[in-house]
Formats: structure tokens, C-alpha cells, sequence
């Protein structure tokens, strides 16, 4: 009986890793902003919001895997960057859902969600500023000091906001998404907690305005840059 349960439990967390795998990709698919027309391939994509939920929900370690898949799928398909290009791509997405998917793995929480999404700002934030001005004049075809000039007004703003926005996205979508695959018997129940807190609700205005904030960035961003 319990080898059974764990088979089961084994087949649902493929099938959750196999959806959302698909739904990053499918983000990637239909959704890519244009942040910096002058770099072409600075482009916001939602998929880190999607592998930061497989984090949460399934763990790091699937996410990273889910991650190196799409990226090169990518590559092949809808990229114009090639190897590096999805080199880049998946260095950006662990940079983002490595530190919540560690961090929530060990501290189960509402607090730990926060720090780990936190951290994961910083993180995509400042290690991207780090391999664009390593590996970017490889495919720009451009010098070192031609991207150094570029890495406060165009690298970092990007990073940042396309990590707070993934981060608030991520936020936002997971109980409504836990909730949903609880119902679906694709995760475990749990028992009714007592009491309700209003932490949750600041936190979501929060995310909210985050979104709301940089939705406004980058459509006045676009505007000044057109």
C-alpha cells in the first residue's frame, strides 16, 4: 500500500514538473516584452514566475532541471541568440528560482516564501550584471566598455524590474495555485489553520502595486526609447 502511494506521488510530481515546463515555455512563447529597444534581446518574459511556482511548490531541483529544458528549447525554436543566448537564459532563471526554492524548501512559510522571493531579486539583480558584462560583447559584437557603459542604465533597471515583477507574480498565483492543485488531488491536503492574518493581504497589495508600477515603467520606458 505505501509503495503504491509513493508511486503515485512520484507519477504527480512528473506530471506537475511536465506542466510546468510547458506553461514557462508557452509564456516565453506569447509574451516577450521589449525593455531596451536599443538591445534587442533585452526582453521581459514571465517564465521565471512559472519556474519560481515548480520551485515552491515541487522543489529546486526540478525547477532547474524544467529551466535547462525550455532553454534549450528555446534555442532552437524561437531564440535568435543561439548557444549563448540560452546559456544566458538559464543562468538568469537559476539565478532567480534557486535562492526561494532553497530558501522555502528548508522554512516552509510565509516568511520564508518572502525572504526567498527577495533574495531572489537581489540575486537575479546583481549575478546578471556579472555574466552580461562577461559574456554579453561575445554575441553584441561590441567591447567591454561599450557594455560597461551600459550595465547601470540599461542591464540593471532590467534585471531588477523583471525580477521584482516575476517575484510579485509568483507571490500572487501561489495559494490560489495550491488551492487549485489540492482540489485537483494533485497535492496533499492539508488541515485547516485557525485564525486568519492580515500579512497575506499586505503582501498581496504590495505585489499588486509592484505590478502595477513597473507594467507603468516599462510602457513609459518603451514610449521615451520610441
Amino acid at each position: 500500500m505505501q509503495k503504491n502511494t509513493e508511486n503515485k506521488y512520484t507519477v504527480e510530481r512528473l506530471v506537475l514538473a511536465a506542466i510546468f515546463a510547458a506553461l514557462a515555455f508557452l509564456t516565453v512563447f506569447i509574451l516577450r516584452i521589449p525593455f531596451v529597444p536599443a538591445v534587442g534581446f533585452l526582453k521581459y518574459e514571465a517564465k521565471d514566475a512559472v519556474l519560481a511556482l515548480e520551485a515552491l511548490i515541487l522543489g529546486p531541483l526540478p525547477s532547474a532541471l524544467s529551466s535547462l529544458v525550455i532553454s534549450l528549447i528555446e534555442m532552437v525554436t524561437i531564440s535568435d541568440t543561439g548557444p549563448i543566448g540560452a546559456l544566458m537564459n538559464f543562468l538568469s532563471s537559476m539565478a532567480f528560482v534557486l535562492p526561494v526554492g532553497l530558501i522555502y524548501k528548508y522554512r516552509r512559510n510565509i516568511s520564508g516564501a518572502v525572504i526567498g522571493l527577495v533574495c531572489s531579486v537581489v540575486s537575479e539583480t546583481v549575478i546578471m550584471l556579472l555574466w552580461n558584462y562577461l559574456i554579453s560583447p561575445m554575441y553584441m559584437g561590441i567591447s567591454r566598455e561599450a557594455i560597461t557603459a551600459l550595465l547601470i542604465p540599461g542591464f540593471l533597471p532590467f534585471n531588477a524590474v523583471k525580477a521584482s515583477v516575476n517575484a510579485a507574480i509568483t507571490f500572487l498565483l501561489y495559494k490560489p495555485l495550491i488551492n487549485v492543485l489540492r482540489k485537483a488531488n494533485l497535492l496533499p491536503k492539508r488541515e485547516a489553520v485557525t485564525g486568519k492574518s492580515v500579512v497575506p493581504v499586505v503582501l498581496n497589495i504590495i505585489c499588486a502595486v509592484i505590478l502595477v508600477a513597473a507594467i507603468l515603467f516599462m510602457i513609459l520606458n518603451g514610449a521615451s526609447n520610441g
